[in-house]
C-alpha cells in the first residue's frame, strides 16, 4: 500500500504490471482536464481521464460560469463593445497583481477570440444579451457582464472599459447546482465522449511514475483502497484543482485564509502540487488568493463601505472580489456598509442573482452621530467620513476613491449599517509554474519531461488580484495547450 502522505516518485522499473494504459493520462475532469482531453484526442492521442469523484465537473460545474474573454470576441462585437488584445492585456496587467506573468497574459489575450470560437465549436452557448447592473453574476441568462472592475476606478482610467465576463446560456438556472458552470462543462464533456475519450472515476492519484531519465511515464493511484498503476506513453496532465482545502498548505503559503471558508470543493487538496514538487517543480504566487465578499453589489454601490476606523477604503461600485481582497488583506476583515433609507429601498427594487445576500441592517438610526455610537466606531470618525463624501457627492463626484457619478449621491437620514465583519471566503490562485505550452517547470527553469498542468493547481493569469472568469478562462485555455503539447510527444 502507498502511504497517502508519501509523494515520492515511483521508479518505473518497480512497476510489476500496468493496470491501465493510454497515450495521455489526465488527472481531474473539471474544466482544465476536459479541455486537455479534447485537444489531446484531436491531436491523435488515446486519452484516459482519472477523476477522484464519482462524476465529471469538479468546481467548474458548480461555478457561476464566467469565462474571462476579450480582445473583440463575436459576443462583445454583437453587443456593441469594442476591445482589442492590447487593451485587454493593459487592464489585466494592472488588475491581477504585481509580479504577474506578462508573457502569459499577452499570450492569453492574443488567443482569447480564438478560444471563444473554440468553446462555441464545442457546443457552449452564449446568448447575445448584456447585463450592466452591479452583481456577482447575471440573474438570468445574459451572456456578457463586467466581471473584474474594468469600468471602475482605477482601471477605467488605465484601459478602455470593456465587459469580458462571458457566461454560457443556461435554462432553469440554479446557483451552485445548474448555472453557467454546468452549461460550460456539459457540452465539453459531450464533445469528449464523442471523441472516444475514456474516463475512470473514483480514482485518486497518489504518486508520479518516472523512468531512468526522470521523465514522467505514468501515475500510481488508488481506487477503493486498491493501488493501481497507469501508464502514460506521451504525458501526464495534472488538473486537480487548488490547495484551498489543504490546511497545512494554507498555513504555510496563504495564511490570510486561515479560518476562512474555502470557496472551492473539498477535493482541492493540493495533491498535484505536492506530487510535482517531489520532482523539483517550481511554484509561483502561492500566497495569492481570491476573496469573495458576502454582500449585495446593488446595496454596496449605493452606499459606502467603511473599515473599523470608520474610513472608506475601496470604490463601492467595483468588482466584489476586489472588495473582498481589500477587506480581508488590508482591513483585517472588518467592513461595514452604511446606506440611507432611500438608497436601501432603491436597491431592493432591483433584480439580483444573489438574494441570500439581502439581509436586514444590524443598526438603524436617525442621525449619523447616533449610528456611529451604536456601531462602536471612534467618535467623529464616521461623521467626518460622511461629511467629506457628501461634500463631493453634492457635485456628483468622488475624488477620494473614484466611484462612478451614477452611484454617487449624498447620504441622508434615516441611516443604517450592515455588519460585514468576517463576511469573506477565498480560494488559492498560486501553484505550479508552467510555460506557455502548459509544461511544468523545474526549479532550474527547464520543463519536467512528460509532465503538464493547467487550472488552479498552477499559477495562471493572476498573481494576487483577480477577475471573475480567470479560473475557467486560463484553466480551459492552458488545458488545451497541455493536451496539444502532450499529444505531440512521441
Amino acid at each position: 500500500m502507498t502511504d497517502t502522505s508519501n509523494v515520492t516518485p515511483v521508479d518505473a522499473a518497480d512497476i510489476a504490471a500496468w493496470d491501465l494504459e493510454a497515450d495521455v493520462v489526465v488527472a481531474g475532469y473539471g474544466i482544465a482536464g476536459v479541455s486537455a482531453a479534447i485537444e489531446a484526442a484531436r491531436g491523435g492521442a488515446d486519452v484516459l481521464v482519472l477523476e477522484r469523484t464519482s462524476g465529471w465537473g469538479g468546481a467548474a460545474a458548480l461555478a457561476g460560469g464566467f469565462i474571462y474573454l476579450g480582445g473583440g470576441t463575436p459576443l462583445q462585437k454583437a453587443l456593441g463593445f469594442e476591445d482589442t488584445p492590447e487593451n485587454m492585456a493593459r487592464f489585466l496587467k494592472a488588475a491581477v497583481g504585481p509580479g504577474a506573468d506578462a508573457a502569459k497574459i499577452d499570450d492569453y489575450c492574443n488567443g482569447s477570440v480564438e478560444h471563444y470560437e473554440w468553446l462555441v465549436s464545442c457546443g457552449v452557448p452564449f446568448r447575445e444579451a448584456f447585463w450592466g447592473e452591479p452583481g456577482w453574476e447575471p440573474p438570468h441568462d445574459e451572456g456578457l457582464m463586467y466581471s473584474g472592475g474594468e469600468n471602475a476606478a482605477p482601471f477605467n482610467k488605465i484601459a478602455t472599459p470593456a465587459p469580458r465576463g462571458h457566461v454560457p446560456q443556461m435554462e432553469n438556472k440554479r446557483t451552485g447546482e445548474k448555472g453557467g458552470g454546468f452549461m460550460l462543462m456539459k457540452p465539453l464533456i459531450d464533445t469528449a465522449e464523442e471523441l472516444g475519450i475514456r474516463a475512470e472515476y473514483d480514482i485518486r492519484i497518489e504518486r508520479l511514475v518516472v523512468d531512468a531519465r526522470r521523465q514522467v511515464v505514468g501515475v500510481v493511484a488508488k481506487r477503493y483502497g486498491k493501488e493501481i498503476a497507469i501508464k502514460a506513453n506521451r504525458g501526464v496532465v495534472l488538473a486537480t484543482g487548488s490547495f484551498a482545502y489543504n490546511v497545512d498548505m494554507i498555513e504555510t503559503y496563504a495564511p490570510r485564509l486561515i479560518g476562512r471558508p474555502g470557496a472551492a470543493i473539498e477535493e482541492h487538496d493540493g495533491r498535484a502540487i505536492r506530487l510535482a514538487q517531489a520532482l523539483g517543480a517550481d511554484l509561483a504566487h502561492m500566497d495569492a488568493t481570491e476573496v469573495a465578499f458576502f454582500g449585495d453589489p446593488q446595496l454596496l454601490a449605493r452606499g459606502i463601505l467603511v473599515n473599523g476606523r470608520g474610513q472608506r477604503y475601496v470604490p463601492e461600485d467595483t468588482y466584489p472580489g476586489r472588495i473582498g481582497q481589500a477587506t480581508l488583506i488590508q482591513q483585517d476583515n472588518k467592513a461595514f456598509l452604511v446606506i440611507d433609507e432611500e438608497s436601501y429601498e432603491a436597491a431592493l427594487e432591483t433584480e439580483t442573482s444573489t438574494p441570500f445576500f439581502r439581509v436586514t441592517p444590524k443598526w438603524v438610526a436617525e442621525t449619523v452621530e447616533e449610528l456611529e455610537a451604536e456601531m462602536g466606531l471612534p467618535e467623529s470618525a464616521l461623521q467626518s467620513t460622511i461629511a467629506t463624501y457628501n461634500l463631493h457627492a453634492a457635485q456628483g463626484a468622488d475624488p477620494i476613491l473614484g466611484k462612478k457619478p451614477e452611484w454617487v449621491k449624498p447620504i441622508g437620514t434615516p441611516i443604517a449599517a450592515f455588519d460585514h465583519r468576517g463576511h469573506t471566503a477565498g480560494f488559492t490562485l498560486g501553484g505550479l509554474r508552467t510555460d506557455l505550452d502548459a509544461r511544468v517547470l523545474h526549479v532550474s527553469g527547464q520543463p519536467i519531461e512528460g509532465l503538464f498542468a493547467a487550472g488552479r493547481c498552477t499559477s495562471g493569469l493572476c498573481a494576487g488580484g483577480y477577475v471573475s472568469g480567470a479560473s475557467l478562462g486560463d484553466g480551459s485555455f492552458y488545458g488545451r495547450r497541455a493536451g496539444i503539447a502532450a499529444a505531440k510527444r512521441g
